[in-house]
């Protein structure tokens, strides 16, 4: 299908580039983001590109614009001077079919933006006077079967593992069921009827099948698209502390994959973990402080049970039903988490805010 083009305003793309892209020495703005290098580390924070945006369209409708993002492409390489033309071919499109680039008035930034469905990951590569380059702003990249790499975006609500291979995720789900405060029989069954209490567009929208019954709704999701893009720099350490992790469980349970161990073994290393005391079996050579993986872990588990659905994690919003039956007036009996008059259709009944 011919991807759906949508009218830009240089005003909304000019205030993205003044604030990420307008900086004009070339010094490196930080050193811990591994593998981020050369022009590309002088941007402020470079993974926000392309932008991924709410998208809506009145003629569609709340519910069926609901289902889509507009992502608007920024092409800027600072160290050539503006090119004579820029395309992007990608996933999204057919690929014998660039779509062009038009610049923005007297800056050196091109543009085009798009109308792409949620939950949806795709590569790309501008053509830039006849030749594919990598986006040189995006930092996200992948190395496809045939060798080739190409850069990266993906749009909301996206359920496709990015970070993270099937044991990993195993044994993170495990791992991060234990800190949410979902463990108790009747939060749990709370939650399960909350999903499965939602309306037929926020089904389809919020719950892949993949998920319908994660009670730890949607946590490692979010953890897998957080170190995809915003907290890269943290992939190495929870790709280290899972190994890690992983090791010392089949030390103590040599007959049961980690992520099946009794939950007394996750309670057990959770203590040891934030005790500041050495861990038995961790190699300190490869990972020195067991404790801040744990608190970062902590940190991103209720980020993610908790933040806005889009971005992957508190599936179906079933972490703010949770607080809206939790937190109530001890009076009248009433929520004092009234989360839906904040959010869009199809999960909230907010008719002008649009995500």
């Amino acid at each position: 299908m011919p991807a759906h083009v949508l009218e830009s305003d240089d005003q909304y793309v000019l205030n993205h580039c003044t604030r990420h892209l307008a900086r004009t020495n070339t010094d490196e703005r930080h050193g811990f983001d591994n593998g981020i290098t050369g022009p590309r580390a002088s941007i402020c924070e470079s993974w926000r590109f392309p932008i991924i945006d709410s998208y809506y369209d009145a003629t569609l409708g709340a519910d069926a614009s609901a289902t889509y993002n507009e992502v608007i492409f920024i092409y800027y390489n600072r160290a050539a001077p503006p090119p004579r033309s820029v395309s992007v071919v990608g996933t999204f499109a057919p690929l014998y079919e660039g779509i062009e680039l038009r610049r923005v008035v007297d800056t050196p930034y091109f543009t085009v933006s798009l109308r792409i469905p949620k939950g949806e990951v795709h590569t790309y590569k501008y053509v830039v006077d006849g030749q594919l380059v990598l986006d040189p702003i995006n930092p996200q990249e992948v190395r496809l079967d045939n060798g080739e790499t190409w850069s990266r975006f993906f749009t909301h609500q996206c359920q496709v593992p990015l970070t993270f291979e099937s044991w990993e995720q195993e044994l993170l789900r495990r791992l991060t069921d234990h800190l949410l405060p979902f463990r108790t029989r009747a939060a749990r069954n709370f939650i399960e009827r909350h999903l499965q209490s939602l309306d037929a567009a926020s089904r389809e929208s919020q719950l892949p099948n993949a998920h319908r019954l994660d009670l730890s709704v949607g946590v490692v999701n979010f953890i897998d698209k957080l170190l995809a893009r915003e907290e890269r720099h943290n992939r190495d350490d929870y790709k280290t502390c899972l190994a890690l992790l992983s090791d010392i469980l089949r030390q103590r349970y040599p007959r049961l994959p980690p992520g099946q161990v009794p939950r007394e073994a996750i309670v057990g290393l959770y203590a040891e973990l934030a005790s500041n005391a050495p861990v038995a079996g961790w190699d300190y050579s490869q990972y020195g402080d067991p404790a801040y993986f744990l608190k970062m872990l902590r940190r991103h588990t209720l980020t993610g049970a908790f933040s806005h659905p889009k971005y992957g994690g508190n599936v179906g919003a079933s972490g703010w039903a949770f607080l809206e039956d939790y937190v109530r007036d001890p009076n009248t009996g009433q929520t004092l988490f009234d989360w839906r008059r904040s959010l869009e259709r199809p999960l909230g009944n907010n008719v002008e805010y649009r995500g």
